[in-house]
């Protein structure tokens, strides 16, 4: 009965440091604004081509007539139905996903007139074409972050370029915390050669500097959207194994793991169950730092042409198209996705700083 009385004050007093916890990071303001600016990134993420004004595969739709227009501008279009899309429709979730191309040819022009049951337009390029009212309209577009040198939405291309760098964060954080864990809980548990083993080898990869061991990783797997995951992931599972290996070294000579030993519970259900939820504090912390260093990585090797390959729009990729634009007139087009990264990355990084103080129970 004792046993089962303290296990119970116990689970109570956790709860009450959780409430505490909760309530320490909700009064840090930079804290909060962190976790909206994430919370809105992700959003925009999920939704996807179901937002973006471009909802076309990777947002390629290209008007080269219209390329690196301001901020803000307008442009004239002549929509002009084509039969061999209309009869195709996606799902909801595939066009969330994927996108759909546009079930109409879009044309921009620069002047048109309507002649009774007909339109005539003239285009940037090319001769005056005439086509039905009843089968074309006239609509005009506002693009609001303007367009590239290849006539695209820089905001459609910002918008799923946030679904790149926030999935290379998850999947690679994903990774590196099953790997981390598993081996730093694994080599302070048992110590003596297991420990000497895992431990040899976490330095022989912290000594690696990490943007040449995913450049390597990279060069092996190859380039491309999946392979930027593994690369990533595998290179930042060092940080959590070290905060892991050292909490659990510290908790397994407490009196409930010795207890644990004493009822015959396995290997993996004391480490599992017991010991690790003991570390949780320590390595969300260590996870949402990793996270931001995880995105800052995606947009390097993206700049640098080995990570995400065209057309599908990256931050970093966007920054390395445009870069030449800075000492132009249109250094936006590097500065926008520049900016993306910066906000998305300090978000993070003040995540991990409220979660420090939250979960610091000393003070």
């Amino acid at each position: 009965m004792h046993l089962f009385k303290k296990h119970s004050d116990a689970d109570l007093a956790g709860h009450s440091l959780d409430r505490m916890a909760w309530r320490r990071f909700r009064r840090n303001p930079l804290s909060v604004a962190s976790l909206v600016v994430i919370g809105f990134f992700a959003l925009v993420a999920v939704l996807g081509y179901l937002i973006t004004p471009d909802p076309t595969p990777f947002c390629n739709q290209q008007y080269l007539e219209l390329a690196t227009l301001k901020p803000g501008s307008k442009a004239t279009f002549l929509y002009t139905s084509d039969s061999s899309l209309t009869s195709h429709h996606s799902s909801l979730l595939r066009r969330m996903v994927n996108g759909e191309p546009l079930p109409y040819t879009a044309t921009p022009m620069y002047k048109y007139e309507y002649t009774r049951d007909s339109i005539t337009a003239t285009p940037y390029n090319g001769e005056p074409i005439t086509v039905s009212a009843h089968e074309a309209r006239v609509e005009r577009r506002t693009f609001l972050l303007g367009t590239d040198a290849y006539g695209r939405d820089v905001l459609s291309m910002l918008m799923i370029g946030s679904r790149v760098s926030l999935s290379v964060g998850f999947i690679a954080i994903a990774i590196a915390l099953l790997i981390g864990i598993t081996l730093g809980a694994l080599a302070a548990y048992h110590g003596g050669w297991v420990d000497n083993v895992i431990l040899w080898l976490i330095n022989v990869v912290w000594s690696i500097p990490t943007v040449l061991l995913v450049i390597a990783i990279t060069f092996a797997l190859g380039k491309g959207f999946w392979q930027i995951f593994v690369a990533v992931g595998l290179t930042m599972w060092v940080d959590i194994a070290r905060v892991v290996r050292g909490e659990v070294l510290s908790i397994k000579e407490k009196e409930y793991v010795e207890a644990t030993r004493a009822l015959g519970y396995s290997t993996f259900r004391t480490i599992f169950r017991h010991i690790l939820p003991n570390c949780l504090g320590a390595v969300v912390v260590v996870a949402a730092s990793n996270f931001a260093s995880a995105i800052l990585l995606e947009a390097g090797l993206s700049f640098l042409g080995i990570g995400v390959q065209p057309p599908m729009p990256s931050w970093g990729m966007m920054v390395k198209d445009n870069y030449g634009y800075i000492l132009l007139d249109s250094a936006y087009l590097a500065l926008l996705p520049g900016l993306a990264i910066m906000f998305i990355v300090l978000a993070f990084m003040l995540l991990a700083n409220g979660l420090r103080d939250a979960l610091d129970v000393k003070r």
